[in-house]
């Protein structure tokens, strides 16, 4: 069975960009650590919440590559070596999760609250834009 591409409808003009985006998507390999939740606030605006009990503000970071919004963990190990652990069930592991954005999805604010972590994401409406193209004559000039 052959992989079908955008490029199989003549009539989808532009849209090589979106393939390749699905693709880096499918490719992302998030393990399902943390557990996150996606809600829509409103018509376009969404919350990402993540479960990132164990990590403080500062064990955290969140930044938007290529239209990617990654978050990342990774807790200081202090005094691990003076800590003698009878029992360890607590992950204490770095994490990478990411969410593609489409074109003009912004990253708002970012909470932790009771050890989740709420990043806001909202969509600008674009002005509706019409534009007329005028038709030339063909022929000798």
């Amino acid at each position: 069975m052959s992989k079908m591409g955008l490029g199989a409808y003549p009539h989808m003009l532009g849209f090589d960009q979106l393939e390749r985006l699905l693709e880096r998507t499918a490719k992302s390999g998030n393990d399902g650590y943390p557990p996150y939740n996606i809600e829509q606030t409103s018509d376009c605006s969404w919350r990402i919440t993540l479960a990132v009990a164990g990590f403080s503000e500062r064990d955290l970071s969140i930044t938007v590559e290529d239209r990617q919004l990654v978050v990342r963990g990774r807790q200081a190990e202090e005094d691990e070596a003076e800590r003698v652990f009878l029992h360890r069930g607590i992950a204490a592991r770095q994490f990478q999760r990411s969410f593609v954005l489409a074109d003009g999805v912004e990253v708002g604010e970012a909470m932790m609250e009771n050890g989740l972590l709420h990043i806001d994401l909202a969509r600008q409406r674009p002005e509706s834009v019409v534009q007329t193209i005028s038709i030339r004559k063909g022929g000798a000039q």
